[in-house]
């Protein structure tokens, strides 16, 4: 008698993860993903990125980065690991297939609304990736100029010559404003809301991801005391420059789904003038751009570094798993979520432990 696979939504790390966890223990999974290869959305990242995780500390489960990567995974690297990770386990991998809506059966069964047909299993994993839909601001007003958003963003070549601000002081904003500057952008101006908790990617070869491991369980005021100590100690006040020291202490903005801020040429673009941070963006109007301290500054683009929604809302938006930002708060009886959070600790660390928890509780309701 056949058994019923597992179906995984999404061909990511996360997907990848859950799919090997539950091999492991002689679960069969089958994983549906919209594209037409595993590790879609590190396939469109732009080309410097890096993991800012170590690369001893960001396997997937059952098998390890390669040492030729090096101690921060580059980008090709992480889809190439991925396409072998997939090898590697002998996953059954079905691209080109999108589900649509994730509904539960009289029978107790879930039911996937795919566009390869219905599909249904009594257990799903839904892998479907924490940067899924691109939130792009309302603002108000028309900008001239060109607008785009960093996830259409690949290299500074065709910003060469050019005037750009960037909107979002994230770990994607202040990377793509540092390419932008060696890539040969005229202006690169660095629009922020609010300031972010900088940190040292590595301290005397001690990686602010152990740091994180460490503390993400500790007393909140705690560390949000310390973090500032040592703040104060390896990050130069960069207020005159228009980027003060945040207000709020580190762990609780991580309570709140805002990671630090991982210096990877940040502090030296600023410093040397090359990024001009600048006040928040409120209104376009017309080649200008109204800033919230009455200035207005007049770029040739406005690149959105702005962040991602979880883009769940269609999937499973009517079985109350989500929370009032979209994410999902809770599991039901065989639908489970994995990569949904933006730990400190790594999210390919949290996505390998999550795979092996979610395989755990497969494995005894089939038991």
């Amino acid at each position: 008698m056949a058994i019923d696979p597992v179906l995984v939504v999404g061909g990511g790390p996360a997907g990848l993860a859950a799919a090997a966890a539950l091999h492991r223990r002689g679960v069969p999974a089958l994983v549906l993903e919209k594209s037409d290869a595993v590790g879609a959305s590190w396939r469109r990242h732009y080309d410097r990125l890096h993991l800012h995780t170590t690369r001893h500390l960001s396997r997937l489960g059952g098998m390890p980065f390669p040492r030729r990567y090096g101690r921060w995974v580059a980008r090709a690297d992480v889809v190439e690991y991925l396409e072998q990770y997939a090898e590697h386990h002998h996953l059954r991998v079905q691209t080109g297939v999108e589900v649509t809506r994730i509904s539960q059966g009289d029978d107790g069964r879930w039911h996937l609304d795919t566009s390869a047909g219905p599909m249904s299993a009594p257990q799903v994993v839904v892998a479907t990736g924490y940067n899924h839909t691109p939130v792009p601001p309302a603002w108000p007003g028309r900008f001239d100029g060109e607008v785009v958003h960093a996830s259409t963003y690949r290299n500074a070549e065709p910003y060469e010559g050019r005037d750009v601000l960037v909107v979002g002081v994230g770990n994607t904003g202040a990377e793509i404003a540092v390419d932008l500057t060696e890539g040969g952008a005229s202006r690169v101006r660095l629009a922020v809301r609010t300031a972010p908790h900088i940190v040292r990617r590595s301290n005397f070869g001690w990686p602010a991801q152990a740091t994180g491991i460490l503390i993400r369980r500790m007393p909140v005021r705690t560390i949000d005391a310390v973090a500032t100590l040592i703040a104060r100690v390896e990050v130069p006040d960069l207020s005159s420059y228009g980027l003060p020291r945040p207000t709020t202490g580190l762990l609780s903005r991580v309570s709140e789904g805002s990671v630090p801020l991982q210096d990877v040429g940040l502090i030296a673009g600023v410093q040397s003038g090359r990024i001009e941070p600048v006040a928040a963006v409120t209104s376009f109007d017309g080649k200008d751009v109204v800033l919230a301290d009455g200035s207005r500054v007049a770029p040739d683009v406005v690149l959105l570094a702005t962040g991602y929604r979880r883009g769940l809302e269609p999937l499973v938006g009517d079985l109350g798993v989500l929370d009032d930002r979209g994410v999902p708060e809770r599991s039901l009886p065989g639908l489970y979520f994995t990569g949904f959070t933006n730990p400190i600790s790594g999210m390919f660390r949290e996505l390998r432990l999550d795979a092996r928890k979610i395989a755990r509780a497969i494995t005894r309701r089939r038991s």
